[in-house]
C-alpha cells in the first residue's frame, strides 16, 4: 500500500513538473534563463492549479518588461547622476570596531572613491572570516585559528631592542607574558632570527643577543629594521585579529587582508570568507565575484550614510567596471580614458594631451555619444533624438 501511494505522490510530482515545463517553455526566448530557472523552481514547491501558474508566469514576465531599461533612455548620465549627487552629501568618517581603536573600516566618501577609482589596496583592508562546523561554536578553538592567521612579528613580542656599541650587538628583550599568551618560545625566535642570517645569535635569560657581522652605522639601522618586522608566525599583511561572538557562533575580524593565504588555514570556511580588497578577490575567486564585491561594498556605502540610491545604478557602474574581464576605473586610465570619441576623453581630463594624440594618430570622430555632440551643438542621442526620419519622394509618373 505505502509503495502504491510513493509511485501515485511521484507520478503526481512528475505531471506537475511537465506542465510547469509547458508553461515556461513559451517564454524561454522571452525571459533570462536564470529567472526560468528561478521561475520552475518556487512554482513546483506551492501548490496552484494550470489556471494559476500561467497568471504567475505572465504577471512575472509583465514586471521583467517594465523593469528593462527603454531604447534612448540615458542610463549611463542617471546612473552618474544617481551616486554622485547624494555623494556630495556624504560624512567623512571612518567606522571603529566594538570600541577597538586599531581596528577601523574607512566609510563615507573616501571609500566610495577608492572602489571606483580601483585602488589595488584599500586605506583599511578587513577580512570576515567564518568558521567550520568544529571550530565556530566554542571560543577556545576560534582563538586557534586566530592565532594560525595573526601575523607576529619579532616587534610584537619585544620589550625592546638596543644596540651594545660596546660590544657590537643587538640586545633584544623579549616581553614572556605576551610570548606565552601567542605561544611562542624563545628557542623559536632564536631559530627565526638564525634564518636571517644578520650574525651569531645567543640566548641568555629573558633576552636575545645578536653580534652582526658589520659595524657600519647605516647597515646596522637597516638591520634593526628587518629584526623587527621578522615574521615568526600567522600571514603575511594581517596585522589583528578579532574573535566576535555573532547569534550563537564566533566570527573573525582582521586589521589586513590576505584572501588566498587564508583560504588555506585549517578551521576556516572556506565558502564563508569576505574581503573588501576587490583586487584581490579578482585574482583569487575572478571576475564575477570581483563585480559581486563591488555591487555590495558600493551599495553598502551609500546605504550606511542612509542614502537612497536604486541597486540598478550601482550594477551598471560595477558591470561598465569589469566588464573587458580586468577592474578598470571610472577615470582617465580606465572606463573615461578608453572611449572611442576623442572629444569625449578630451571633455573629461588633460584636453589638449588627448586633441594632440589624436590629431597625430589622424583619429575621427563618429560623433554617436552625448558629450560629442553636446560640444558640437547637435542633437544628443537620446530621447528623440534617436529617431532619424527619412521621407521617400513618390515616383515622377507614379
Amino acid at each position: 500500500m505505502t509503495n502504491k501511494k510513493a509511485k501515485a505522490q511521484a507520478e503526481k510530482e512528475d505531471q506537475k513538473l511537465s506542465l510547469i515545463n509547458k508553461l515556461l517553455n513559451e517564454y524561454v526566448e522571452k525571459l533570462p534563463e536564470s529567472l526560468i530557472n528561478e521561475l520552475r523552481e518556487k512554482l513546483y514547491k506551492v501548490d496552484l492549479n494550470e489556471e494559476q501558474m500561467r497568471k504567475v508566469i505572465e504577471e512575472v514576465n509583465r514586471a521583467y518588461i517594465r523593469a528593462l531599461v527603454e531604447p534612448g533612455e540615458a542610463a549611463g548620465t542617471v546612473a552618474a547622476q544617481s551616486v554622485g549627487e547624494p555623494g556630495t552629501q556624504m560624512t567623512l568618517r571612518t567606522f571603529h570596531y566594538a570600541g577597538v581603536r586599531e581596528l577601523n573600516v574607512t566609510l563615507g566618501l573616501p571609500r566610495l572613491i577608492e572602489i571606483v577609482d580601483a585602488r589595488r589596496t584599500p586605506s583599511t583592508p578587513t577580512m570576515t572570516i567564518r568558521l567550520d562546523e568544529d571550530h565556530k561554536y566554542s571560543l577556545e578553538k576560534a582563538k586557534e585559528v586566530a592565532s594560525r592567521i595573526e601575523r607576529i612579528a619579532v616587534e610584537n613580542i619585544a620589550k625592546s631592542i638596543e644596540y651594545d656599541m660596546v660590544n657590537s650587538s643587538f640586545i633584544i628583550e623579549i616581553d614572556e607574558e605576551i610570548a606565552q599568551d601567542k605561544g611562542i618560545e624563545l628557542e623559536y625566535v632564536a631559530r627565526a632570527l638564525e634564518r636571517l642570517k644578520v650574525g651569531k645569535v645567543e640566548i641568555e635569560g629573558n633576552n636575545i643577543i645578536i653580534t652582526p657581522t658589520t659595524t657600519s652605522p647605516e647597515k646596522i639601522k637597516r638591520l634593526r629594521e628587518r629584526i623587527l618586522d621578522l615574521r615568526l608566525k600567522g600571514i603575511k599583511g594581517i596585522k589583528r585579529v578579532l574573535v566576535q561572538k555573532e547569534g550563537d557562533e564566533y566570527v573573525l575580524h582582521t586589521d589586513g587582508s590576505n584572501l588566498s593565504a587564508v583560504l588555506q588555514v585549517k578551521g576556516v570556511d572556506p565558502h564563508k570568507v569576505y574581503t573588501n580588497n576587490i583586487s584581490e578577490i579578482a585574482e583569487v575567486l575572478g571576475i564575477e565575484a570581483a563585480r559581486s564585491a563591488i555591487i555590495k561594498e558600493a551599495f553598502q556605502v551609500l546605504d550606511q550614510q542612509g542614502l537612497d540610491v536604486d541597486m540598478r545604478h550601482v550594477i551598471l557602474i560595477a558591470d561598465l567596471m569589469t566588464c573587458t574581464g580586468k577592474i578598470r576605473q571610472i577615470g582617465r586610465h580606465g572606463v573615461s580614458g578608453e572611449k572611442s570619441s576623442v572629444l569625449a576623453r578630451a571633455a573629461f581630463e588633460v584636453t589638449v594631451k588627448h586633441l594632440l594624440d589624436a590629431a597625430s594618430h589622424g583619429e575621427e570622430d563618429a560623433l554617436e555619444g552625448v558629450t560629442e555632440n553636446v560640444i558640437v551643438g547637435q542633437s544628443i542621442p537620446l530621447g528623440t533624438g534617436v529617431v532619424e526620419l527619412f521621407m521617400r519622394f513618390p515616383k515622377e509618373g507614379a
